[in-house]
């Protein structure tokens, strides 16, 4: 039996019942493959029941604010994925009429669409023969013909997509590439794989030559950047707090945050707090500072870990506050507001809404 068939006839019998499975229109499909890049399936469709309750329609997505996508996205994390998404909803909406390119060549050129998602769109959607290539495929790909070169390295993305095009079920493209990465996800898992019962295993390399665990490989990342992290919480009894929009080209661009002093070192006392102030926040403010949380909270992310801690200002009336910059905004609507995991976590516990 051919190896497109096998992966098919597993499917059929253990796919899961997945939304976006039910139907062939491009939209909520195209949102739920942006949803699932670099985020498991039980953690994205929550998010991805919301928009669709938010935004039925391209049109819908289209006409929101950025601020109240970034909002309901937030917790996903990898945030350019979102204004990618809005983006691409307003030129889908204003320049196409609503209506999405129907192959994979005119899906690639939709901002925050690359390779694999277009592929998905143009099979899922329209039957056009192009394989698809996520972390699932690689793993089942490099551990089915025992392949070792690294699947982030230049020559390994080119190996497994050409590989993955020969393999492709050209009659039923959208049933093969679904099975295949189903088959990644819940079969041939990264850790412990049900090897037993796997209906591949007589002619895996990988078994065979006992080395699951070594497969795929990957060219070993950057070190990863530490910093610290200072958020200062200034607060009044009217329940008002400062916040200010991030800017520029941070993976957190556009998102919400207390006003921030980065520091090289953890600040332990209030002198080391104020001697890293940049002039962000005026110095007799810095000085009625408390800190919140004993030991920095560590917060890891692709790039970087960051070390975080929260302190508190408490003043009599925000709007009597001299020298704010004009980029700070006071606000008692604080959940209505976009905001980094690590920050809604502390929004949370400290309870600004009660």
């Amino acid at each position: 039996m051919k190896f497109h068939n096998k992966l098919t006839d597993w499917y059929l019998v253990n796919a899961r019942d997945l939304p976006w499975r039910e139907t062939q229109d491009p939209y909520p499909i195209w949102l739920s493959e942006i949803m699932l890049q670099q985020t498991r399936i039980n953690q994205g469709l929550p998010y991805f029941f919301k928009f669709m309750e938010a935004f039925p329609t391209v049109f819908d997505l289209a006409g929101a604010s950025e601020d109240k996508v970034l909002k309901l996205w937030q917790g996903l994390g990898y945030y350019s994925r979102a204004r990618n998404l809005h983006f691409t909803a307003k030129y889908v909406a204003h320049e196409l009429n609503g209506v999405f390119p129907t192959t994979y060549k005119e899906l690639k050129q939709l901002k925050g669409v690359g390779d694999y998602t277009a592929s998905a769109i143009a099979s899922f959607c329209y039957q056009e023969p192009v394989a698809v290539v996520d972390g699932n495929v690689y793993r089942v790909l490099s551990r089915y013909f025992g392949i070792d070169t690294p699947i982030n390295s230049t020559e390994g993305i080119k190996e497994f997509k050409s590989l993955a095009e020969k393999l492709l079920d050209k009659k039923q493209p959208h049933i093969y590439n679904q099975a295949i990465m189903e088959f990644g996800a819940l079969q041939c898992s990264p850790k412990s794989p049900d090897c037993d019962i796997c209906p591949l295993q007589v002619d895996c390399v990988a078994f065979q030559q006992n080395s699951i665990t070594a497969l795929p490989r990957k060219l070993k990342k950057t070190k990863v950047q530490e910093r610290n992290y200072n958020y200062i919480v200034v607060v009044d009894k009217e329940g008002q707090v400062l916040l200010e929009k991030r800017t520029g080209k941070g993976i957190w661009k556009n998102l919400y945050q207390f006003p921030l002093i980065e520091s090289t070192k953890t600040c332990e006392t209030l002198e080391d707090l104020i001697s890293f102030n940049d002039e962000s926040l005026p110095q007799h403010i810095l000085e009625e500072a408390s800190l919140y949380n004993e030991k920095p909270i560590k917060h890891v992310l692709s790039h970087r870990k960051l070390w975080v801690s929260f302190w508190i200002v408490e003043v009599e009336k925000l709007k009597l506050v001299e020298n704010l910059s004009k980029s700070l905004l006071m606000t008692n609507q604080i959940d209505t507001f976009a905001v980094p995991v690590v920050i809604e976590k502390f929004i949370d516990a400290y309870g600004f809404s009660e």
